[in-house]
């Protein structure tokens, strides 16, 4: 006779989690991440962008009060934000490029089977280790007109010294270099570890070719080093269009080398005034993404 009331044995939730399909396995292990990322990253940016349809002013204690585009039709007509956007697309312009080369020519030297290579990949850690205020305020003191370094370079060359941070385009120069120092140590780790795993096979099979080492520089080592330029450039860029630390640790006269991200921090900090920081800060995320969304364009019709 059978027990209408035995208990029915209870699963493991290992074995109702095997009988789960792909789709629903995949999305309840990945809803942790997903929480924690919409906290982090999407919570924050959703409220950024609601605040720049407002007009939010602490200094006035006015409640919050919603104006649509106004921000953005203010941002057009501000002269000071085409002029911090100018000199954030001159940094971008000028140190990705510089530190792409000289982070290159780093790693090669690195990269070098030689007795003294590991101090050499040691030293490369020092400026990408040093803080970004820290090397404005050392590059400051390098560029400083009575007893800086460079001016007393320029003094034992036989030129004239100059006062750099009493014109926008020393200042940007100065800006420029110290950016460059501080960034290029990062380029190099990347690509040195982009020139690890190409085959030394290749460089093999071109020397018994004949091949120089500027024909295999230039026809294996820079093909294979394209999608580790791709990913550091993609960094770098980013970091550029943000460039907050040494520039407001070099200022030039007046606002005249005042970044993107200066401007923000001066309207949201200085002024209080969330709701136009906000729409500045929209525009640099929009040029973050655009930039981003060209390298993953670049890259995927690199891979087809």
């Amino acid at each position: 006779m059978n027990d209408r009331h035995t208990p029915t044995p209870q699963r493991s939730l290992f074995d109702r989690l095997a009988d789960m399909n792909e789709t629903t396995l995949a999305a309840l292990l990945l809803a942790p991440a997903f929480i924690f990322i919409s906290i982090i990253v999407v919570y924050p940016v959703a409220t950024l962008v609601w605040n720049s349809f407002n007009d939010v002013r602490l200094l006035t204690g006015a409640p919050s009060r919603w104006v649509g585009l106004e921000n953005y039709l203010l941002l057009l007509a501000d002269a000071q934000f085409w002029r911090a956007t100018k000199n954030t697309m001159i940094i971008v312009l000028v140190t990705v490029p510089g530190s792409l080369v000289v982070g290159l020519g780093l790693a090669l030297l690195a990269n070098m089977p030689f007795k003294w290579r590991g101090p050499i990949r040691l030293s490369l850690l020092l400026p990408w280790a040093t803080p970004l205020a820290f090397v404005g305020l050392i590059f400051a003191w390098f560029f400083h007109s009575e007893y800086g370094v460079f001016n007393d370079l320029l003094r034992r060359l036989g030129l004239a010294p100059q006062i750099w941070f009493n014109s926008p385009t020393l200042t940007m120069m100065a800006i420029c270099i110290a950016t460059i120092w501080k960034t290029s140590s990062f380029m190099a780790l990347i690509l040195l570890a982009g020139l690890q795993t190409i085959p030394k096979s290749l460089y093999e099979a071109a020397d018994v070719d004949g091949a120089s080492k500027w024909r295999q520089f230039t026809d294996i080592t820079l093909p294979l080093l394209v999608p580790s330029m791709l990913v550091a450039l993609i960094f770098r860029t980013l970091t550029a269009i943000q460039s907050f630390d040494i520039p407001y640790s070099m200022p030039g006269p007046g606002e005249e080398t005042q970044t993107l991200a200066m401007y923000i921090h001066m309207n949201a900090v200085d002024y209080l005034d969330l709701g136009y920081s906000s729409a500045l800060a929209v525009v640099m995320f929009g040029l973050s993404m655009a930039t981003t969304f060209i390298y993953l364009r670049y890259v995927k019709a690199d891979g087809k």
